[in-house]
């Protein structure tokens, strides 16, 4: 059930880049927030040229222009929680770690979005380093699936094992939880999110969706997390509920388009 906006909602910002199909990034986020009853608040760091097949062009904003969106927003809004999506670029990477430390952010989610659903590449090469050295440590959760695992680790990631190494290695990066999603594994009919706090894992498991309208998933679970926890929830619990939304949405997908269709974020 979607839950309704109070007059006073608690406000959540997502600074990522625009889906002109609308089915994922800034899009998607805001989406996701208004189904959660939050106030969603956005920074543009790049503008796409995609549909529900390809991203066919992007144009990454300009730094200083990134670094203004952020503290218009700050200055005015009781930002309760932060998303991260794409984030383009190691300049952009580096001014969004320095502004939200700058306020002193909480509930910080950093979903590593390094490449799209079509393939094409989001994030210029270069730039991991500073998304793990600066941002990372900031985080309360960070999200990466099993091919942004693998590039961040330097290693396959086929098995549950592998999974816990993975959120192992990315844990020693700074952040306070790290949920490695395993939607990418082929041919489970049983998908487990593993989630890391230092000492225990966490696992939530679902069983597949059968459809192509997938278009936005990682950005929709992402926001899902930083919504529940603007609201209160521990990470646990918010990837916990999280994931039940994003169940209903795939559930409930969009058959738009001649590709992978937006999600129901409105389910």
């Amino acid at each position: 059930m979607i839950q309704a906006i109070s007059r006073n909602p608690r406000c959540v910002l997502t600074i990522a880049g625009s889906d002109s199909g609308a089915g994922a990034g800034i899009q998607a986020d805001l989406k996701t927030m208004a189904a959660h009853g939050v106030y969603g608040l956005s920074v543009i760091t790049a503008v796409t040229a995609q549909n529900t097949v390809e991203v066919s062009d992007f144009q990454v904003m300009p730094v200083d222009l990134v670094k203004k969106q952020i503290n218009a927003v700050m200055e005015d809004f009781p930002v309760a929680a932060v998303k991260t999506g794409m984030l383009a670029s190691g300049e952009i990477i580096k001014a969004v770690a320095e502004r939200l430390s700058h306020y002193g952010v909480h509930n910080l989610v950093v979903d590593p979005v390094m490449v799209a659903k079509s393939g094409h590449r989001l994030l210029e090469a270069g730039a991991q380093e500073a998304l793990c050295a600066r941002l990372f440590p900031l985080a309360d959760v960070i999200t990466p699936n099993i091919p942004e695992a693998e590039a961040l680790c330097g290693f396959a990631v086929n098995s549950l094992e592998e999974m816990k190494k993975a959120a192992t290695e990315l844990f020693d990066l700074g952040p306070s939880y790290v949920l490695v999603k395993g939607g990418h594994f082929p041919d489970s009919r049983v998908l487990v999110d593993l989630l890391f706090d230092g000492e225990h894992f966490f696992c939530y498991r679902a069983v597949r969706v059968a459809t192509k309208n997938t278009h936005g998933t990682g950005c929709t679970y992402a926001s899902a997390i930083a919504s529940r926890l603007a609201l209160g929830d521990s990470p646990p619990v918010a990837v916990e509920r999280a994931r039940k939304y994003l169940q209903c949405a795939l559930r409930l997908g969009l058959k738009l388009g001649k590709g992978h269709g937006p999600l129901g974020h409105f389910s």
